[in-house]
């Protein structure tokens, strides 16, 4: 916890008066106790407690200053503005990002490169019935932009099941020159001509019923997979009423499950190369539906809690430091119906859009050439 920014984080409490006639549990108490919590893997706020009390006489150095308690943690988890923490999340994203800029990606691009997915997870009805999903079962939704630069989450949102995925793109902020990778379940014209105006790039898959016209044609090696280059017009009546610029339709096809992929995309770049295998990580989006990005496990029990971790992590017993202060499951006892990251940790106001490092000169660069 010493490499964590307090003083950013203290501005987070003051910017939102979580402190406000707090008299012993403050904030930062709350954020080194669910610290804790999350990297012992703890399921419940009774774990939480009782391991904390076992070492009573160590929370003191551990920055903790009062007795910690279930109801305590229950009621600031409930009342407290959760912005606080959303804003000092984007400042360690902040720092993350920083720290993997330079890190080898398998596709040769400066620019920064998102992954965008959304996985449903089954909740009990009786014991969440704010999440109506179906008749007889409740459910949310995750929906995560996942930076493919060190697998940082930029974006997090918890909604209802029966929000359609491309809602979730009115929250997202483009970033200028970044490239936005998605399924077919974000694919809406008119929310990506407005990614297109800021400018960013998207790739996405084309849904089998899309009517479009073929302008003109590039050459391509069909050695790596690839069937067509081409350069299109949508000629449906809203679509190209939603979206009246070209764009570049690819056909490729997987050589280990032989599945045909038609990818749409606005990036006038050429991505691949002959003799590459660049188009084999531009194909992981076809799987995105899948759930490849989000490996979380929808088989468990409701009662497990939304963030599962895997079980061989949670029975490292290096994880509690050698003081032996793990203990039995309990049931999960708060959960919230939304989270959402993406604000701008500098203020609360939301920005048009969010400048790319290397926007300014790679991307000039490649479209010079």
């Amino acid at each position: 916890m010493d490499f964590l920014p307090l003083r950013d984080f203290r501005k987070c409490v003051k910017r939102y008066h979580g402190n406000y006639k707090v008299q012993k549990f403050s904030c930062m108490d709350q954020l080194l106790c669910m610290a804790f919590a999350q990297l012992t893997y703890r399921e419940s706020l009774r774990d939480v407690e009782a391991c904390l009390r076992a070492m009573q006489s160590k929370l003191y150095h551990m920055g903790i200053r009062c007795r910690v308690s279930k109801s305590t943690l229950a009621d600031s988890n409930e009342k407290r503005d959760w912005r606080i923490y959303a804003d000092f999340a984007q400042v360690l994203i902040h720092i993350a990002r920083s720290l993997y800029a330079k890190e080898e990606f398998e596709i040769e691009l400066d620019q920064t490169v998102y992954a965008l997915d959304s996985t449903t997870i089954d909740l009990c009805m009786s014991l969440f019935p704010w999440a109506k999903f179906r008749k007889r079962k409740a459910g949310v939704k995750l929906h995560t932009l996942l930076d493919l630069r060190g697998n940082i989450p930029a974006f997090i949102r918890i909604a209802e099941a029966l929000v359609h995925d491309v809602n979730i793109l009115d929250d997202i902020i483009p970033e200028a020159g970044a490239f936005y990778i998605m399924d077919r379940g974000y694919l809406d014209f008119a929310r990506l001509y407005i990614f297109h105006q800021c400018p960013t790039f998207f790739v996405t898959r084309a849904k089998g019923n899309f009517q479009f016209c073929r302008l003109y044609s590039h050459p391509v090696d069909k050695l790596t997979g690839l069937r067509c280059d081409q350069t299109i017009v949508l000629t449906g009546f809203y679509s190209l009423k939603d979206y009246p610029e070209k764009l570049r339709c690819i056909r490729y096809v997987d050589k280990e499950t032989e599945q045909h992929l038609v990818f749409l995309t606005n990036c006038s770049i050429r991505l691949w190369r002959t003799g590459d295998n660049h188009c084999t990580a531009l194909s992981a989006c076809g799987g995105l539906a899948g759930g490849t990005v989000l490996q979380m496990d929808q088989a468990a029990p409701s009662y497990q809690g939304i963030f599962w971790h895997n079980r061989e992590r949670g029975e490292d017993s290096n994880l509690d430091c050698h003081q032996h202060l793990r203990s039995g499951s309990d049931c999960q006892e708060g959960t919230q119906n939304r989270v959402e990251f993406g604000r701008n940790p500098a203020n609360s106001q939301h920005c048009t859009f969010r400048e790319s490092s290397y926007y300014t000169s790679t991307y000039e660069k490649s479209i010079a050439k």
